[in-house]
């Protein structure tokens, strides 16, 4: 039984983050989508406990993906798990040379490839970070998340006005 790991802070997951689980679920047995701690990123809008919630609920229709959260290296994680893969999704080029690096260390550490997919077009300007803004502001994210995504990002930014 193949299992793939896609990793990722879903701050908060977006409808490209779900394009990329949908697909990675069509080619493997099982898929952990490993919610980390991103150090790079301070100042999470929503809890790992939250973002889980909210990746169960996008997920619930995927009977072969299951959420998970941890803390450390990704390759430690994945062997624990029993996972063989790794799965990212690229939006664009510059997306490529950081995650190429990446995947170059985590294979160098443990022997795990990883597979790239590539972003549908429709989602490849999309990220957490922008989302966030758009919503910050009173923008429509509508149609960049999913339904109790955008409900969450109303409440948390009406909350703070």
């Amino acid at each position: 039984m193949a299992t793939a790991l896609c990793p990722g802070s879903f701050d908060p997951v977006t409808n490209g983050h779900l394009d990329i689980i949908e697909r990675t679920a069509r080619h493997f047995d099982d898929v952990i989508v490993a919610v980390i701690r991103n150090p790079q990123k301070t100042g999470s809008l929503f809890t790992l406990e939250e973002r889980q919630e909210l990746l169960h609920e996008c997920v619930k229709h995927l009977s072969n993906v299951r959420i998970e959260f941890f803390k450390g290296l990704l390759v430690e994680f994945a062997k624990e798990h029993g996972a063989s893969s790794i799965v990212k999704g690229l939006r664009a080029v510059s997306d490529f040379d950081y995650e190429l690096q990446m995947a170059q260390m985590n294979q160098r550490l443990s022997g795990i490839d990883t597979f790239f997919i590539s972003t549908s077009p429709q989602y490849s300007f999309l990220s957490s970070s922008l989302v966030k803004e758009v919503a910050r502001f009173g923008g429509d994210v509508s149609t960049m998340v999913p339904p109790v995504v955008a409900e969450r990002l109303q409440g948390r930014f009406v909350q703070e006005a």
